[in-house]
């Protein structure tokens, strides 16, 4: 059985919906002004911004009030019958980003007994980069006693042929339109259709044929590895939640109860590895308030560097250093996974804060302030992922990102998550 499914989905009715939906938690997480922006356009309109915790706020000494609220929040919505339901089904959507690019995905809900973010994993759902254990904890505080989830999660197919999900937009009409609006903070244009028991039948079976072993040894060129069906895109730490969730749920339960329980799942957008609207974007390194000369020296200490073109490429800049560099005996299967083994080892020991920066230029400019040392990656090949992945388990944290901020999922859909309120 393959572990996307269909929902008990939750869609506002009858507000304003630009309102309603806001970006992804995770972004904009050192821009206060951003969310103080967010926070007056919502005003005292029903929005997802009351019912999410923004990690700009995680560290702050209100977090648990915050929480509270939001849980309380969440009864409120449902019990004042803000929801309309769409029972057992998926939602197509097209994301009309602010490149005015088209970004098809498929809202349904995974199941966690087949997702891990263990070392070394093969399951069916895997992460893509490395889960920082330590960052669930306060994620778990939001989700544990929440009534509702709201996805920022997107899970990756590698559907090359393009015949899972753009295939949809021929299968739906105007009559399907759950919502339809433009979103707010640049995020472009968002419309949903509800899918049809035949459409979503034949979306199932496609996905049974990209899970056939066969195909799979014969697409990745492998064998004796577990098949990887959905590599998680965005979202990783929220899925490694909702996984944590539910296994400290089942130390309480019975398996009959777990197995039946509405947290075994989490609701996720499923989006086309080679959607042309996807850009896998590099995450650079910059080194604050370090010692320049010793973080080089240690640098060529710890790998043979040279400037020839002979192996793995990056870039360094400094106050008075732009070069290209190269990694001749690397330790990892990519640049950026052998530059972060360095950074690792060089700052438990040594001075200096890390930041992971979006952006050629910016990372160029932060680099040549006095004091810091800014590191560039070229952009990782999308077609590289899954290979990878299956090969050599999950990449260093950061490694990609997927798009611009304001191109990353808004929260809109919901699903209840406790028993007795469906699933």
């Amino acid at each position: 059985m393959i572990p996307f499914k269909r929902a008990n989905i939750l869609i506002p009715k009858n507000i304003n919906m630009s309102k309603w939906s806001v970006v992804a938690c995770d972004q904009y997480t050192s821009e206060p002004n951003y969310w103080k922006e967010v926070e007056e356009t919502v005003g005292n309109n029903p929005s997802t911004l009351k019912i999410t915790l923004p990690e700009i706020f995680l560290e702050e000494p209100n977090v648990n009030e915050r929480i509270e609220k939001i849980n309380k929040t969440m009864e409120e919505y449902v019990n004042s019958n803000l929801f309309q339901e769409l029972p057992n089904t998926m939602i197509y959507l097209e994301r009309k980003q602010n490149d005015g690019r088209i970004r098809e995905g498929i809202i349904g809900m995974v199941d966690l007994e087949e997702y891990s973010y263990e070392k070394g994993s093969e399951s069916l759902i895997r992460a893509t980069e490395k889960t920082v254990v330590e960052r669930i904890p306060p994620r778990l505080k939001v989700r544990e006693n929440a009534l509702l989830e709201l996805p920022h999660i997107m899970i990756l197919i590698d559907d090359d042929k393009k015949e899972i999900i753009e295939s949809l937009k021929n299968e739906v009409k105007a009559e399907d339109v759950v919502y339809d609006f433009d979103l707010m903070e640049n995020g472009g244009h968002i419309k949903g259709y509800k899918l049809n028991d035949k459409t979503i039948n034949e979306i199932e079976e496609k996905l049974e044929k990209l899970a056939d072993k066969k195909h799979f040894e014969e697409k990745y060129g492998v064998t004796n590895k577990g098949i990887l069906l959905f590599a998680m895109g965005d979202g990783n730490h929220s899925l490694a939640t909702a996984k944590s969730h539910y296994e400290n749920m089942k130390k309480t339960m019975s398996k009959e109860e777990y197995l039946n329980h509405p947290a075994r799942y989490a609701l996720v957008e499923l989006v086309n590895l080679h959607s042309d609207a996807l850009e896998f974007e590099a995450i650079h390194r910059v080194i604050f308030n370090a010692d320049v000369s010793k973080f080089i020296n240690e640098l060529y200490k710890y790998y043979n560097i040279n400037e020839n073109g002979e192996g793995q490429e990056f870039e360094l800049v400094t106050s008075n250093i732009n070069k290209k560099l190269y990694i001749s005996n690397p330790k990892s299967n990519i640049a950026v996974g052998s530059i972060q083994m360095f950074l690792d080892d060089y700052l438990k020991e040594n001075e200096g804060k890390i930041d992971y920066i979006h952006g050629d230029d910016t990372t160029r400019k932060m680099g040549m302030e006095e004091g810091n040392i800014a590191i560039l990656f070229k952009p990782m090949l999308k077609e590289e992922l899954f290979k990878t992945v299956i090969l050599d388990g999950a990449l260093p944290r950061k490694t990609f990102s997927m798009g611009h901020s304001y191109d990353k999922r808004y929260y809109l859909e919901a699903r209840k998550i406790k028993m007795g309120e469906n699933n």
